[in-house]
């Protein structure tokens, strides 16, 4: 009879325990240090800088005005909607490009430094879609995937460390999360996920490849001169190492659920793998700012052991003592403060509740996306050169392309004697010895690749834009592009020329 009562309490106390067990296993799965998120927001910041300082502005003119080689009325012919939308696209003077250009990069920079970061977040997911929506050829999969993490960024608390805040309202209560060891919301389960989907869909696409499964598809990419650079003519000698990083990087990416299951030092080593995966791109090849968002993203998933050690660095350095002065402002009051939020606390959680709804349909929103983008399921309404095609985050996935491509610019004077506008001399179309030194930027030769399968209005334009670059006394700019086959050793055959366009100067 004296026992009876205790059971109650007893169940209770279990129930307890195992919501406490719960919590602790989201906790330490689905959360996201402080730390993490603070060196997630610099990354993006740093990011957005690099992309706009140094391949951006160098092409203001030729990419983005009616100047360039893509005006504003053959854009409105390739796409209305992307001309309608784009905030780029309202004017064609250079001045206009360069006005939104630098009001983009001081959002970039509030971002980096987190001053107001969620109102930067929100205008960089406004002007860089703009501006990627004024030459649609410009933009690839990182760009993409950038635009996705700005908006995770504009609902997650990315300043509650090494930030500059501002200064807030006397009397405003705020909830200190500098010594919680995880951030845990809807938003960052859903950070969390969106990498792994976009590691795990190209898995899924890596094991539908013959090539990847064969081990040569990173044999044949290291022949794709187009994109191998820096240290990747070097490598591209090896084939036993090629194929050894071939079958190393499928399980790389079949291991990418580890990125949310395993804790401690087994999700440490499995980011470390990514981060180093992806280095040894931006080393071997010309992947654009890809592989330094990828690595930005990946921090969030460093567990607080990794931050510790990280923070004991910068304090013997005396690094943290100067990040931590730059919270400037950021004055909360004592607990007990009378204040009250504006907000009853009914609206509050509708507004909690809506965001959050949000949020899970644009996860889902992309995840779709990029399942049809990846061809995993039929989507007859698309053809191989499709908006969802180029912007598919499947990167050399199913199977890496078996040709890479050059262009030839033919400018032909008065007396017939014709001239390479790109490289000078005669033109011809024996292979170059590197592609690469075709294009005199990034921005060139990801529009000569990405601008393959581009409309007319494109090619009026991009032939209209070479006459003007012509000397005086040139009749006629013929433009063509050169395909030139490859397999897992080398080039297959001879480089084969496609006319494009014959514009009378």
């Amino acid at each position: 009879m004296t026992g009876a009562p205790s059971e109650p309490a007893t169940a209770t106390g279990d129930a307890a325990t195992t919501r406490t067990a719960v919590r602790a296993l989201v906790r330490s799965r689905l959360g996201i240090d402080p730390r993490a998120l603070a060196a997630f927001r610099i990354g993006l910041g740093l990011v957005i800088v690099i992309d706009l300082l140094v391949l951006r502005a160098p092409g203001l003119v030729t990419f983005y005005t009616d100047a360039g080689i893509l005006p504003r009325s053959a854009l409105e012919d390739l796409s209305p909607t992307l001309a309608r939308w784009s905030l780029y696209a309202l004017s064609g003077s250079v001045w206009v490009q360069a006005l939104l250009l630098t009001v983009t990069g001081a959002l970039a920079v509030c971002l980096l430094l987190g001053y107001r970061h969620r109102l930067a977040a929100v205008g960089s997911v406004l002007l860089l879609a703009s501006l990627h929506a004024r030459n649609p050829y410009l933009v690839n999969g990182g760009d993409t995937i950038l635009i996705s993490l700005l908006l995770f960024a504009a609902l997650l608390p990315l300043d509650a460390r090494w930030a500059i805040s501002p200064r807030r309202p006397e009397g405003d209560t705020v909830r200190d999360t500098r010594d919680e060891p995880r951030v845990v919301s809807t938003a960052t389960a859903l950070l969390l996920l969106h990498v792994v989907v976009i590691y795990a869909i190209n898995a899924v696409l890596k094991f539908r490849s013959d090539e990847w499964l064969s081990g040569i598809a990173v044999q044949r990419i290291f022949r794709l001169e187009s994109f191998t650079g820096y240290l990747g003519p070097i490598i591209a000698d090896y084939p036993a190492l090629l194929t050894a990083i071939n079958w190393l990087w499928v399980a790389v990416l079949s291991a990418s659920v580890l990125l949310v299951l395993a804790t401690g030092r087994l999700r440490t080593a499995t980011v470390a793998a990514y981060v180093g995966a992806h280095l040894s791109m931006a080393a071997t090849m010309r992947l654009g700012l890809f592989p330094l968002i990828m690595v930005s993203v990946l921090v969030v998933f460093l567990p607080p052991s990794v931050w510790d050690q990280v923070e004991h660095l910068g304090s013997a350095t005396g690094l943290a003592r100067r990040l931590g002065a730059l919270r400037l402002g950021d004055e909360r009051t004592e607990a007990g403060s009378s204040s009250r939020s504006v907000l009853s606390p009914r609206v509050r959680r509708g507004t909690r509740l809506a965001a959050t709804a949000l949020l899970v349909c644009l996860f889902l929103a992309a995840a779709s996306w990029q399942i049809v983008a990846a061809g995993l399921v039929d989507n007859p309404s698309a053809d191989d050169d499709s908006v969802l095609e180029r912007s598919s985050w499947a990167f050399f996935a199913p199977n890496p392309p078996d040709t890479y491509s050059w262009y030839v610019v033919e400018a032909t004077d008065g007396a017939g004697e014709s001239t390479d506008l790109v490289r000078g001399g005669p033109a011809t179309f024996d292979g170059p010895p590197d592609v690469a030194e075709r294009y005199s930027s990034t921005l060139w030769e990801r529009y000569g690749r990405k601008g393959q399968g581009a409309g007319e209005p494109a090619r009026e334009a991009a032939g209209s834009y070479f006459c003007e670059q012509a000397h005086d006394g040139v009749e006629s700019v013929t433009i063509y592009r050169v395909d030139q086959s490859v397999d897992a050793d080398g080039p297959v055959g001879e480089p084969t020329p496609h006319e494009l366009i014959v514009s009378r100067c």
